[in-house]
């Protein structure tokens, strides 16, 4: 992917971690968070995303998976 392109989505695969709260790693990149709830998960991709992607154009979808199902 050149500069300036932008990519139309990012897939993260939802697990529940070990010690509690869930997990997300995307697939691609190298971005991984996590928290307590699904709700705090999201908000959680949006700003690792945010982050890792900088000034470059963030991707337009963001999906979070857990065991083949979409979560959101």
């Amino acid at each position: 992917m050149g500069q300036g392109e932008q990519k139309a989505e990012i897939v993260f695969i939802v697990e529940e971690a070990a010690d509690g709260g869930l997990v997300a790693r995307a697939v691609g990149e190298s971005i991984f968070t996590q928290a307590a709830s699904l709700e705090q998960l999201r908000h959680a991709v949006r700003e690792a995303v945010a982050c890792h992607f900088g000034d470059q154009l963030q991707p337009r979808i963001i999906r979070l998976r857990s065991l083949g199902e979409e979560v959101l």
